[in-house]
C-alpha cells in the first residue's frame, strides 16, 4: 500500500496555469499513476495516466492544456495545467496501482491507492 499526498491546487484565473505533485511514500517505479478530478455534484473522472514504460492517455477535454509526469527520483507525479477554464474547477486527486496500466484511461476502479486530493478553482 502506498500513501499519495497532492499538492499544488488553488485559485487561478482563466487562462492561468497551475501545477499539481503527488508524492508517495514509497517507490512508485513500475506503478500505473493517474490524476482524477471530481467537480461538485459530478462523479470522479480520469484526467491523465502515466504507464510505467512512459505510455501517457489523456481524457479528451484535456484538449493538449495538461500535461503528465513523473520523478522518480523523489517518487514524485505532477501534473502542469495551462490555459485553465472554470470548468476545470474540480477537486484533483492522484492514484497509483502496482500493475500496468489498461490500454485506455484507467477508470477509479483499476485504482486502490488514492491521495486525499486538492480544490483547483478557476474563476
Amino acid at each position: 500500500h502506498v500513501q499519495l499526498v497532492e499538492s499544488g491546487g488553488g485559485s487561478v484565473q482563466a487562462g492561468g496555469t497551475l501545477k499539481l505533485s503527488c508524492k508517495g511514500s514509497t517507490y512508485t517505479t513500475g506503478y500505473c499513476l493517474a490524476w482524477f478530478r471530481q467537480a461538485p455534484g459530478k462523479k470522479r473522472e480520469g484526467v491523465a495516466s502515466l504507464g510505467s514504460n512512459g505510455r501517457i492517455k489523456y481524457a479528451k477535454f484535456v484538449k493538449d492544456r495538461f500535461t503528465i509526469s513523473r520523478d522518480d527520483s523523489d517518487n514524485t507525479l505532477h501534473l502542469q495545467m495551462t490555459d485553465m477554464t472554470p470548468d476545470d474547477t474540480a477537486i484533483y486527486y492522484c492514484a497509483a496501482d502496482r500493475r500496468p496500466c489498461p490500454w485506455d484511461l484507467p477508470t477509479t476502479a483499476f485504482f486502490v491507492n488514492w491521495g486525499q486530493g486538492t480544490q483547483v478553482t478557476v474563476s
